[in-house]
């Protein structure tokens, strides 16, 4: 009898080791991040620390996940204004050479990045929902690298809803501004607006300044 349930109990091991086998290590959720960076005013002098953020994110994405850089100009709601592009080959030798592509296409737009006149935040952010919603990855990240100030030419319509359900919009190195040394309300009152705006689309919205703790950039 005893010889039986041993015997039972070392075909179920066996069973649910070769069942563990099979199954390898649980599928970790594939990643679409898109960045924004500002390129309006005197906030081109910040596009070097880009580097720093696009660096960090090359080096925690995986194959099969996906990245996209864009400028933020005086009319963002244009695939024409992503500088950089890649979804990352599932061989690591193959998303390894991608990545460094990606490398040599932002450093080429880092040296001829011109200064625009306008910041449209909000065409950048709707070009962003539809670049990562056809990419169809399980987490969607918006980095928004910008002072988060959206100055538009006349006749520019930007006064609407924006989609981001399922979205985590992240602003990251949100200077401040003369006016906000001032008055800091104004900087206050600037990012509670895009949180208003981000949450009532469904979306979720958070500030990182410290680019010394990139750590908690994207979703684990």
């Amino acid at each position: 009898m005893k010889r039986k349930i041993l015997l039972a109990a070392t075909a179920s091991l066996c069973t649910t080791l070769l069942l563990a086998a099979c199954s390898g290590p649980a599928h970790a959720p594939r990643r679409g991040v898109y960045m924004l960076i500002d390129t309006s005013g005197t906030y081109t002098q910040e596009i070097n620390k880009a580097q720093q953020i696009i660096s960090y994110l090359l080096a925690s994405l995986n194959p099969g996940d996906s990245l996209a850089v864009a400028r933020i100009d005086t009319a963002s709601f244009n695939e024409k204004d992503i500088v950089a592009k890649a979804s990352f080959d599932d061989r690591p030798s193959v998303a390894n050479q991608q990545k460094r592509q990606f490398v040599e296409e932002v450093q080429k737009f880092v040296k001829n990045a011109k200064s625009s006149a306008y910041t449209d935040i909000t065409g950048g952010l709707l070009q962003a929902v539809e670049w990562l919603g056809e990419k169809q990855t399980e987490q969607k990240v918006i980095i928004v690298f910008s002072d988060m100030k959206e100055e538009l030419p006349k006749g520019y319509v930007r006064d609407i809803a924006l989609p981001m359900v399922g979205f985590e919009v992240v602003a990251v190195n949100v200077t401040k501004l003369r006016s906000d040394n001032v008055d800091p309300r104004e900087y206050l009152d600037r990012l509670a607006e895009w949180e208003k705006r981000i949450k009532n689309g469904g979306g979720t919205f958070r500030v990182i300044n410290d680019l010394e703790r990139l750590e908690g950039l994207l979703p684990q």
